[in-house]
C-alpha cells in the first residue's frame, strides 16, 4: 500500500510540473521575442557603434614662453576664457618698434607733400623771374640798337634766361617725381603709412595672442603644455571637448544598409547606461565608403588569394539635443543602436554646422583699440600738413 501511494505521489508531481515547464518556455520565448521582433523586417541593429564628437585642439599662435596655466584636464571652461599665458616682453618691444617705424613713415610722407609744395612754389617764382627777364631782354635789345647800353648786358640776360629755363625744367621733373609718390593719396592713406600701420596691427595681434583663450566651451583634455615651455605657432597645447555636440557612428554591415535613409528614426542605448536610459536620434547620413576604403593601408583584393569579408559602412546618427543637454555623453562610449527602416523620414539639417564646434567669435575683437592707437600716432607726427595734401 505504501508503494502504491508513493508511486501515485510521483506521478502526481510529474503531471503538476508539465504546465509549469510549458509556462517557463513560453515566458522565455516571449522575453527573447519582445526585443527582437522588430529587427528582421522593420529595424536594423548593431552593437558596433560609438559616441563620437569634435575634439578642438588648441595651439599656440605666436612665439613665447609659458608663464601661467589656468586650466587642467577634466575642467570645464567657457568661451573666451584665458587658458594659457605667454611672456609678453618680446611682443611688447616689437610693438614699440613698429610704432616708431610708423611715426617715421608719417614724417617721411609729410616731407614728400611739403617737398612737392615747395617745388610748385619754386616753379611759380622761377616763371615770374623768367617773364621779367624776357621783358628786360626786349628793352635791352632796343637800347643796344640806340647804343644806350652795352651789348654784353643783352648777352648776360640771354644767358640768365637759358639758365632759369633749365632750372624750371629740372624743378618740374622733381615735382613730377614727388607727385608720383603722393598722387591720389593723403598722409593717412599713403602706401608707406599703410604698410607701417599693418606692421603695428601685426605686432599688436601678437601681443594680444600671448593670452590663449578658449574658442569654444567644453571639457579640457590632453593637456601637454607645461610651465616654462617655449612654444611656437602651431605647437599643440591642449584639447577642448564640447559635450553638447556629439553624435553616434554606427558601423552597419553592408547587408543591412539597403533600407537606411537620412531622416530615419533611431534608438540608442549606451553601454554605461544600459537599461537605465534610451536616447532617440535621427540618421543624418551614410558615409560614402566602407571603413576599409579610408584605412591607412587599404586592402588590395586583386593580389593573392581572396577571402570574402562582410564590410561595414559607417552611419551617422544625430542625437536629441534636449536629451543630450539633460544627460551629456562622453566621447568613445560604446552603444547599441536600432534604426527604423519603414518609419517616416525627418531629415532636418544634416549635419548641423551651426554648433559651437563650427564657429567662434573669440578672435573677431582681437584688434579692438589698435586703430585708435594708429590714428593717434599719425596725428601726433603730421603736425601741420600743407593745403595741397588733398588728392590730386
Amino acid at each position: 500500500m505504501n508503494e502504491t501511494g508513493s508511486g501515485y505521489g510521483r506521478r502526481g508531481r510529474a503531471h503538476t510540473l508539465v504546465p509549469w515547464a510549458f509556462a517557463a518556455f513560453a515566458v522565455a520565448g516571449l522575453l527573447y521575442a519582445v526585443p527582437h521582433w522588430r529587427n528582421p523586417v522593420h529595424w536594423v541593429s548593431t552593437n558596433d557603434a560609438y559616441v563620437v564628437g569634435n575634439v578642438i585642439t588648441l595651439t599656440a599662435q605666436t612665439d613665447g614662453t609659458v608663464v601661467e596655466i589656468r586650466t587642467e584636464n577634466t575642467r570645464e571652461v567657457k568661451v573666451g576664457e584665458v587658458l594659457v599665458k605667454l611672456d609678453k616682453t618680446r611682443a611688447a618691444l616689437a610693438l614699440e618698434e613698429a610704432r616708431a617705424v610708423l611715426a617715421d613713415a608719417v614724417r617721411e610722407v609729410v616731407g614728400l607733400f611739403r617737398k612737392a609744395e615747395k617745388d610748385r612754389q619754386a616753379i611759380v617764382v622761377a616763371n615770374a623771374t623768367l617773364t621779367r627777364l624776357e621783358h628786360d631782354l626786349v628793352r635791352y635789345r632796343r637800347a643796344v640798337a640806340e647804343e644806350a647800353i652795352p651789348a654784353r648786358l643783352v648777352q648776360n640776360t640771354e644767358d640768365r634766361i637759358r639758365e632759369l629755363s633749365a632750372t624750371i625744367e629740372l624743378t618740374t621733373m622733381e615735382l613730377q617725381i614727388a607727385e608720383s609718390r603722393i598722387s591720389g593719396t593723403r598722409v593717412q592713406t599713403h602706401p608707406a603709412v599703410l604698410r607701417s600701420a599693418a606692421v603695428v596691427r601685426q605686432r599688436y595681434l601678437e601681443l594680444v595672442r600671448n593670452e590663449i583663450r578658449a574658442p569654444v566651451g567644453g571639457i579640457i583634455s590632453r593637456r601637454k603644455v607645461q610651465l616654462g615651455d617655449l612654444v611656437k605657432p602651431g605647437t599643440p597645447l591642449l584639447a577642448i571637448v564640447p559635450l553638447d555636440d556629439v553624435w553616434v557612428e554606427a558601423n552597419l554591415k553592408e547587408t543591412q544598409i539597403a533600407g537606411v535613409r537620412p531622416g530615419a528614426s533611431a534608438e540608442v542605448e549606451v553601454d554605461t547606461l544600459t537599461g537605465a536610459r534610451l536616447y532617440h536620434g535621427t540618421v543624418e547620413g551614410v558615409h560614402p565608403g566602407t571603413g576599409s576604403v579610408f584605412a591607412l593601408l587599404p586592402p588590395e583584393n586583386a593580389a593573392g588569394n581572396f577571402v570574402h569579408i562582410v564590410e561595414r559602412v559607417p552611419v551617422r546618427i544625430r542625437l536629441s539635443s534636449a536629451e543630450l543637454k539633460a544627460h551629456p555623453l562622453s566621447q568613445g562610449l560604446s552603444a547599441e543602436i536600432s534604426i527604423h527602416l519603414e518609419g517616416p523620414l525627418d531629415p532636418g539639417p544634416a549635419p548641423e554646422l551651426n554648433g559651437n564646434a563650427y564657429h567662434t567669435a573669440v578672435y573677431e575683437s582681437e584688434l579692438a583699440g589698435v586703430d585708435g592707437d594708429i590714428a593717434k600716432i599719425i596725428a601726433d607726427n603730421m603736425r601741420r600738413v600743407p593745403v595741397s595734401n588733398a588728392p590730386r
